[in-house]
């Protein structure tokens, strides 16, 4: 009797454990979106320099996705920044990339090779352009900046397309009037002060590279007024997308000492092509606003995306996944 009541619960718990699992099943058929099984396969993502934020997001946002589709490999390519970033895209020799509004369009407006196969996913964040002196520079403005060795950023970033135009409109020629250096976030603050005397960074706030030396207190920014940026939108293209603004006082605290400092933002896209993976770029759009807030503890800038304004990656088009994914959570 003992056997048969054994057998029969045997019965019951396995009959229990199976309902158990079609259950777990349809639980997750109903969290996955469309109830489809994730996206694999390998892509790759074209970042920036080591030091800066390009990298550090490319980095987090690869955990990120390991989570929603563990079948993905992302594999991360450093780059000089968002001039080069567009252009392996563009090109094909990667698959999504972060880069500034106004090197996509400096690209689209040369009609490069593959200009036309770019694409939008999201609107991220800002970069903010700061040009950073010794503490004790002599250095005041851009204008100042003549007779000096300056760090123009290296050659394809977006660092260097912004310096090169900010150093116009102060009337400055960047290749005969100052003595430009190729340096970029990874070894501009370790040669300020003794090799070059100010460096241009444009990135999110804070960036590691400056972070790192703010607490010795070693440097200041520059301001860049509103005349100057007035200047460049006269000057027409690109220069539209670039707006007046502040370094808040918490980006640096032990450098800025509780004072802001005027400079100007441009604002960074997520890119990819037209022919990518619909339904991949669908969920790599979702997974880039999920993990606003976890990407964002690490990344302080991460926190500003918004699906409010994700959606505006002027000047490109949405890709059509993109699209989609915006369409499934529009209220």
């Amino acid at each position: 009797m003992s056997s048969m009541f054994s057998r029969a619960g045997g019965r019951r718990a396995l009959i229990g454990a199976g309902a158990g699992v079609v259950v777990l099943g349809l639980l997750l058929w109903w969290l996955l979106p469309l109830g489809e099984r994730p996206p694999s396969g390998t892509i790759t993502f074209s970042t920036g320099t080591r030091a800066g934020v390009y990298q550090k997001y490319g980095e987090l946002l690869r955990t990120e996705l390991r989570k929603d589709m563990p079948g993905l490999k992302v594999r991360l390519m450093t780059s000089a920044g968002s001039q080069e970033n567009v252009e392996r895209v563009a090109s094909g020799e990667a698959d999504f990339t972060i880069a500034a509004a106004d090197a996509v369009e400096t690209y689209k407006i040369a009609d490069r090779t593959g200009a036309g196969r770019l694409r939008g996913v999201t609107r991220l964040y800002d970069d903010y352009v700061q040009l950073v002196v010794p503490t004790d520079s002599d250095i005041r403005s851009v204008a100042d900046l003549r007779g000096k060795r300056v760090a123009v950023g290296l050659p394809n970033s977006g660092v260097r397309l912004i310096a090169t135009r900010l150093l116009r409109a102060a009337g400055i020629d960047p290749e005969r009037d100052i003595t430009p250096r190729s340096d970029g976030i990874d070894t501009g603050p370790g040669r300020l002060g003794h090799e070059i005397d100010a460096f241009f960074w444009s990135g999110g706030l804070p960036t590691d590279g400056l972070k790192e030396i703010a607490e010795t207190a070693a440097f200041r920014f520059v301001p860049i007024g509103e005349d100057l940026v007035t200047k460049l939108h006269e000057s027409g293209g690109a220069t539209r997308y670039y707006r007046t603004t502040n370094i808040p006082e918490s980006a640096y605290p032990a450098v800025q000492n509780g004072a802001v400092v005027p400079t100007m933002a441009v604002s960074n896209l997520l890119i990819t092509r037209a022919d990518m993976d619909p339904r991949l770029t669908e969920w790599l759009t979702r997974a880039v606003l999920d993990s606003r807030d976890g990407i964002g503890a690490h990344v302080h800038s991460a926190q500003l995306v918004d699906l409010r304004t994700a959606i505006y990656t002027d000047p490109l088009e949405l890709h059509e996944g993109a699209r989609r994914y915006y369409r499934s959570v529009k209220p």
